[in-house]
């Protein structure tokens, strides 16, 4: 990975969360205009680090504080499920057996899970949550979040 590895005190978590949604949808671009199917597979690897690593340090440090409350039961459940169907297109790009046409479509459908996944979150779930959880802990959450994700990548990147 080539991203410079720290920690900014100064961003709450949504704030990280949407510096590492820009990533995604950065390398949702390359993936897509792409042309060399071994290049793509490369982009893929990376973005599949990326989601992985977005999705546990998220679902602990927002999702599960916003289900603690009852107004935010639902609105988790729902980006969780998403999270599920991206892992289940990932499998899909990760079976060796599918052939390219199979993998492309896969490929297509992931990159549109992911940008309306994201669109999603950004226009109604933080919002939401923004409500729910106060400004203090939105600020050590955005702390977390950055420590789990940035040591999940380390622990994952010779995957």
């Amino acid at each position: 990975m080539n991203k410079q590895a720290s920690v900014d005190l100064e961003q709450d978590i949504f704030a990280a969360l949407i510096a590492n949604h820009e990533v995604q949808r950065d390398m949702c671009e390359q993936l897509e205009s792409e042309q060399d199917f071994q290049k793509r597979k490369a982009i893929f690897s990376e973005l599949k680090l990326e989601l992985h690593a977005h999705a546990a340090a998220e679902e602990r440090h927002l999702y599960i504080p916003v289900m603690q409350h009852d107004e935010g039961l639902e609105l988790s459940r729902h980006a969780i499920t998403e999270h599920h169907e991206m892992d289940e297109l990932i499998e899909t790009l990760e079976d060796g057996r599918v052939g390219q046409e199979t993998w492309d479509e896969a490929c297509a459908k992931l990159i549109d899970k992911v940008r309306h996944h994201l669109k999603e979150e950004e226009d109604e779930f933080f919002k939401q949550a923004k409500k729910i959880l106060d400004t203090d802990l939105q600020q050590r959450l955005g702390a977390l979040y950055q420590v789990e994700h940035e040591e999940y990548e380390k622990a994952h990147a010779s995957e």
